[in-house]
């Protein structure tokens, strides 16, 4: 779906223009199908509308269940990468130091990941955190809100899984409201309060459409 800022109607549409079935495990099964999981359908499609749109700054919002290693890194490795942006795992994402530019003793190629890092979790519930308030426009379909951030680079390293570069972004509600939550995002530089922007945007593939089926929105 291509969420568009639709001027008349004060809002960002969801609008479908490209789709797939993805049928379950179950009934590629009993139909003699080989079964494709959800993250190499989004994989096929997304590179698909590279294709149609070499030059064009794509940015692909989904939710966890597409939130992939192996998917992810294929995104950040195309000539002219896809942006990503998904919900993090709050407490149990194994997030390392980034790599490090340091020639090492030996004389092999540097590590392309540091030290374990703190779950975002313990950063969450640290006293010594500094948070940042934002203002985000349309706040899931409710006008501005004042939100609290953190955001730090790091990598997401999984046992022999690609070791994927990225940038997270925690978000606490100062008004206790909702939980604190954290998304990824594979442009190292991108800026928080889009990083955000783009996420809640995904508000609008949920009401534009039936809930409970994953929806990658672009």
């Amino acid at each position: 779906m291509l969420l568009a800022p639709v001027p008349w109607a004060s809002r960002v549409w969801a609008l479908p223009f490209l789709s797939a079935l993805a049928y379950s495990e179950r009934y590629a099964k009993e139909q003699g199908k080989r079964h494709k999981k959800l993250t190499e359908w989004a994989w096929q499609l997304l590179l698909l509308v590279r294709r149609w749109y070499p030059e064009r700054e794509i940015v692909a919002v989904a939710d966890r269940a597409y939130a992939s290693l192996k998917l992810l890194d294929r995104c950040r490795s195309l000539s002219n990468p896809i942006t990503f942006i998904d919900p993090l795992a709050f407490g149990c994402c194994p997030l390392r130091a980034g790599p490090t530019t340091t020639p090492r003793s030996d004389g092999k190629t540097p590590r392309l990941k540091g030290e374990r890092l703190p779950n975002l979790s313990m950063i969450a519930e640290d006293p010594s955190t500094v948070w940042r308030p934002i203002t985000v426009t349309s706040w899931y379909g409710s006008g501005e809100r004042t939100v609290e951030i953190i955001s730090d680079t790091a990598v997401w390293h999984s046992t022999g899984l690609p070791a994927v570069p990225l940038r997270w972004v925690l978000i606490r509600d100062p008004q206790g409201e909702f939980r604190t939550q954290a998304l990824l995002c594979t442009d190292l530089g991108g800026d928080p309060r889009r990083i955000i922007g783009w996420f809640v945007r995904r508000w609008q593939m949920e009401t534009t459409f039936l809930r409970g089926a994953p929806a990658l929105g672009i």
